[in-house]
């Protein structure tokens, strides 16, 4: 898990992720912490387990720790934030010795992580995009009735 020590050494990943938090601080609403990417991250091993996909464990947790890294610039500058994480990982993962076929794959990830099928074929895609919404605790949540997000993305009941 070399390279994903250095995803989180990287100055670019440093500053986009406090920049983030500071962002969020006061926000009512989910966050994107590292919890938010660690329980991503957890729950598409899940997946790649119970599927035997057998995708490795650095990819599902380099995809999960970039997923949102590009919600600050989303809130500056407006640029969707999975387009700003796609160029942001491929800088980030160019330190860190990730190959140039697994940059693109965390990439696609990245950018269909808000979109992306359940029937998709490429399963780290699809987990990234389940795990992602899986994630929130739409069923206990507090602000649940102000929440924004669509009916259908909240989880109202535990799943498993």
């Amino acid at each position: 898990m070399e390279r994903l020590h250095k995803i989180l050494q990287n100055p670019i990943y440093s500053k986009q992720f406090l920049l983030l938090q500071e962002a969020e601080k006061d926000r009512e609403f989910c966050r994107h912490t590292m919890e938010h990417f660690l329980d991503v991250a957890r729950l598409m091993y899940i997946y790649n387990l119970e599927e035997g996909t057998g995708i490795e464990k650095e990819l599902i947790y380099a995809a999960a720790l970039l997923h949102d890294i590009g919600r600050y610039e989303q809130m500056a500058k407006g640029t969707p934030h999975d387009l700003a994480g796609v160029r942001m990982a491929e800088e980030i993962l160019g330190t860190c010795g990730f190959s140039q076929e697994e940059i693109i794959r965390i990439q696609e990830a990245i950018r269909s992580h808000r979109s992306v099928q359940e029937e998709c074929s490429d399963h780290l895609q699809r987990f990234l995009y389940r795990a992602d919404k899986m994630s929130r605790d739409c069923f206990c949540c507090p602000s649940k009735e102000r929440c924004n997000w669509p009916a259908k993305k909240k989880n109202t009941v535990i799943e498993y």
